[in-house]
């Protein structure tokens, strides 16, 4: 599952990428309006937490240009508590309504009931594409049929967003973003250590990966199958 999560406030954008990165969901970000729209037809998620207040253009017109293309779950944020703003909002197309400050957890409730009443909530189910069968419920990772794995959390979050994006070079700086978050200590030292102990949970041989190939100058990319 994937959110887009727009705010110029790159501290809380950091805390809210981590704290659904935290509770299993794929994060994409971005700063302002006009990188919104961009990074929503690139990356189609399934659900936009869009803050009101945004430099280039405003929520409330990046929402309405949302709702014109998809139907897509919206939940705007904003320090704004009036009611005009509120009814605005939802005329706009916004699902849900959720005034600054607030905390995780009721961040994290209102999330799950908006996919619920969009039909996407469900049960983590196991991902199976090519080799790789990445079971989230369990945390494993089970490759060519062979035993399943157990994976770190990191590793989890690794695997999981580069699965996301198999056969795509994935570039250093958006997999450090994706796993460690904005401010973090994450940097491509501490990327690669994660690549190696990943791959010495899936490759046959991790001195000459088949499935998770450094991309030069790039980043990373994941195959789902083995080279014939």
């Amino acid at each position: 599952m994937k959110i887009l999560v727009v705010d110029d406030d790159l501290e809380l954008a950091a805390l809210i990428g981590f704290a659904l990165r935290q509770a299993g969901y794929l994060v994409v970000q971005a700063a302002d309006g006009r990188a919104a729209l961009q990074l929503f037809e690139q990356e189609r998620p399934d659900l936009v937490i869009l803050d009101v207040n945004l430099p280039q253009l405003d929520g409330f017109e990046v929402c309405r240009q949302l709702r014109s293309r998809a139907a897509t779950p919206i939940m705007l944020l904003t320090v704004r508590a009036g009611e005009d703003d509120q009814v605005r909002g939802l005329d706009l197309g916004a699902d849900d309504y959720l005034t600054k400050p607030f905390s995780p957890r009721t961040l994290l409730a209102r999330v799950r009931a908006l996919l619920r009443r969009a039909g996407l909530e469900r049960a983590a189910q196991p991902h199976h594409q090519g080799d790789i069968l990445l079971d989230p419920e369990a945390q494993t990772v089970a490759i060519a049929g062979n035993p399943p794995v157990r994976l770190t959390n990191l590793e989890f979050r690794l695997l999981h967003y580069l699965l996301a994006n198999a056969e795509h070079p994935v570039p250093f700086e958006r997999l450090i973003g994706q796993i460690w978050g904005y401010h973090s200590s994450g940097d491509r030292h501490l990327l690669k250590q994660l690549v190696h102990r990943l791959r010495q949970k899936i490759e046959r041989d991790p001195a000459a990966p088949i499935y998770l190939v450094t991309v030069p100058n790039i980043g990373y990319m994941l195959h789902a199958r083995a080279p014939l």
